[in-house]
C-alpha cells in the first residue's frame, strides 16, 4: 500500500481517488505518522459489513455431534 503525505494527497486528490477505485488504497500520513486510508467505496462497503462473531457462529455448519456433552455435575460449594 502506498503512503502519501497529506499535502501531496491534497494536491492530487483526484489521482488518489482514481487509484483507490481501482483497488489500490493509499495511506495518508501527517508529520510522518499514518493518519488515514483512502479506499474505494465498494471496498469500504465490503469491509464495513463484516458479520459479528455471533452471526459467524450461527452460520457455521455444525451438527449436534460436533458439540461436546454437557457436564451434568452440580455446582461446586465455595470454600470460604
Amino acid at each position: 500500500m502506498r503512503e502519501i503525505q497529506l499535502r501531496d494527497a491534497k494536491a492530487s486528490l483526484s489521482a488518489v481517488m482514481d487509484e483507490a477505485m481501482r483497488g489500490k488504497p493509499a495511506v495518508i500520513t501527517r508529520h510522518g505518522k499514518r493518519q488515514a486510508v483512502v479506499v474505494g467505496y465498494e471496498e469500504w462497503q465490503r469491509l464495513s459489513t463484516v458479520p459479528s462473531f455471533g452471526r459467524l457462529l450461527m452460520m457455521a455448519p455444525l451438527s449436534a455431534d460436533d458439540l461436546p456433552e454437557r457436564d451434568g455435575t452440580g455446582l461446586r460449594t465455595p470454600d470460604l
